[in-house]
């Protein structure tokens, strides 16, 4: 059974504010793989653990019509207040469980979400909906995650370190999966036609403010945060102020720049 971490309305809204989508550099490795694979125009993608719909909504250029689906209702309540993709709808169900069709997927995808479902019967389930010759493609952002500011990187990457140490011990045990870079479940995918691509650097601008939100969509934080809740807060403010002082400013306003390590992995159905 799929794990249900991501269920609250708070931390839903926080997902949909702070999270980050796929970048276009991971939509264009994957769209360089499936047209080779499938003809265009591409019919149906199916984005799974679509959360908020960040990812759901940039298939929506490629495709006829894209199906969003999570488990949590929380999550697709903000995924529908996203208007503006007449293409895209969203159901609530379980990743091993998706209401499509035999054989009527061309690509299925799953951002920083795979990890977390029951692995051999979700790419059962794949298998049934994928058409022959149709693709998946799982990604997700590392755990070397590092935080830029001008000069001063190194001391803003061992503030950042100090909050995954506070975490770790919050940490759930299928976030190994992310460790290891999906290399199990790359194993674990049936077809010989197959590829895992590692490092895919992701650079992004943000405010310190979105850098502390962020922090506060991982779900070992929320467990903190409902295990122990002042000493959580208590860690979020003390990093805030710890990353100013190093900043030398006073607005979580002022920018940043975070460097993701992507992991992605795509493979195609036998025709």
């Amino acid at each position: 059974m799929a794990t249900r971490l991501f269920e609250g309305k708070e931390h839903a809204s926080y997902y949909q504010k702070f999270r980050f989508e796929p970048s276009q550099e991971i939509l264009d490795l994957i769209f360089s793989y499936v047209d080779e694979r499938l003809p265009k125009p591409h019919e149906f993608a199916v984005d799974v653990g679509c959360g908020t719909g960040k990812g759901t909504r940039m298939l929506a250029p490629y495709f006829k019509k894209v199906l969003g689906t999570d488990i949590s209702v929380a999550q697709v309540e903000e995924a529908k207040k996203e208007l503006g993709c007449p293409n895209v709808t969203y159901s609530i169900c379980p990743a091993e469980g998706v209401p499509v069709a035999d054989a009527s997927v061309d690509l299925l995808t799953a951002s920083a979400a795979v990890h977390w479902f029951d692995i051999e019967k979700f790419l059962k389930e794949v298998n049934r909906i994928l058409k022959p010759g149709g693709c998946l493609a799982f990604s997700s952002y590392l755990f070397h995650m590092e935080v830029h500011y001008k000069d001063r990187s190194e001391q803003m990457n061992n503030i950042f370190s100090n909050v995954e140490d506070i975490l770790s011990p919050f940490q759930h045990e299928k976030v190994n999966h992310v460790k290891t870079g999906y290399k199990e479940i790359f194993e674990a995918i049936p077809y010989t036609d197959k590829k895992r691509i590692e490092s895919v650097i992701t650079k992004i601008q943000i405010p310190l403010a979105g850098l502390l939100g962020l922090i506060q969509t991982f779900s070992s934080f929320q467990t903190y945060l409902r295990t122990e809740p002042e000493k959580a807060k208590e860690m979020i403010k003390t990093t805030e102020q710890r990353f100013l002082q190093i900043m030398g400013t006073s607005s979580i306003d002022t920018e940043v720049e975070v460097w993701l390590h992507n992991i992605l992995v795509l493979a195609s159905k036998p025709k």
